[in-house]
């Protein structure tokens, strides 16, 4: 039966079911989006059944396409590693981690020094970006992303949990909450937020703290500059304890007071034919060290 599969009609429908169209799928495999109607074709008369809905400016998998893409995404992924690893074993290995820019200029930057003396036989390569790239497309080799998903045909693995606090720089000398009264309050801008996003108005109804004019204070729509204006002394902002962890080692930050709010989780991503990789195990047991004991 192996000497029978079309192996270039498979290769044709899985790059138009991941893609969602003829033209986008012959950009990516050279050829025009003709060929690969065609060899899609052919494969659906082989099989006897339909494996798309054609309809204007747009393909929808069948319930047969749909039973046949992740099988056959997942095996030309492991067919790509496992060419990979035969073409150059013994070059170095360069691994893309894609973060958010927050999480990779606050924490992943301020590490990597960390995560040179651990691995020396591997590069990593820093993708910052708050767009979701496209793991089985070979964008990146892992991500690190917070939210509580889902995260579909990938494998996720949490990291940590997110707490958020009022932190503030020492130079303001808070002691208490309803010093709050008296000073500006920060705020960031979510770009999805949830029931979990963290707001004044939340961590107020949690610590019972009532008579503070939650609306005012002044706005960041970027969470950097949220966190140099606590630096600076311009207020009190929630921020992320694990984003600001050298902020307060450093006592450029301080925690005057709690609670600390719970956010989402930190996960781990990783397509389902990378899951037995070495270097992917090594990058994810380092992140977790890290969130979970400190500094690496």
């Amino acid at each position: 039966m192996r000497r029978l599969l079309p192996l270039s009609a498979l290769r044709a429908f899985e790059a138009a079911a991941r893609h969602g169209s003829f033209k986008r799928a012959a950009a990516e495999l050279g050829v025009t989006p003709t060929a690969i109607s065609h060899q899609v074709r052919q494969l659906e008369e082989q099989l006897g059944l339909s494996l798309f809905e054609r309809r204007t400016r747009q393909i929808v998998a069948t319930a047969a396409g749909r039973r046949l893409f992740p099988v056959l995404r997942d095996g030309f992924d492991a067919f790509a590693e496992a060419v990979e690893a035969l073409r150059a074993p013994a070059a170095r290995r360069v691994l893309t981690l894609s973060a958010t820019t927050a999480f990779t200029a606050r924490w992943l930057v301020p590490r990597l020094g960390g995560f040179r003396a651990a691995f020396p036989d591997l590069d990593l390569r820093l993708h910052a970006s708050e767009a979701v790239v496209d793991l089985h497309a070979g964008e990146a080799d892992a991500a690190v992303r917070y939210g509580s998903g889902p995260y579909p045909d990938l494998v996720a693995e949490p990291l940590l949990q997110e707490r958020f606090a009022p932190l503030c720089s020492p130079r303001l000398g808070l002691r208490v909450p309803g010093d709050l009264r008296g000073v500006t309050l920060l705020h960031g801008e979510w770009r999805q937020p949830t029931p979990r996003t963290p707001s004044w108005r939340l961590w107020c109804a949690q610590a019972g703290v009532q008579g503070i004019d939650l609306e005012a204070g002044i706005t960041f729509t970027d969470d950097s500059h949220l966190a140099q204006a606590a630096v600076a002394g311009q207020g009190v902002a929630l921020l992320s304890l694990v984003l600001a962890a050298d902020l307060l080692a450093e006592g450029l930050l301080v925690q005057p007071f709690g609670p600390a709010l719970e956010g989402e989780h930190y996960h781990f991503l990783h397509t389902r034919a990378a899951a037995s990789r070495a270097d992917l195990e090594r990058l994810r047991d380092w992140l977790l060290a890290g969130l979970q004991g400190g500094r690496t």
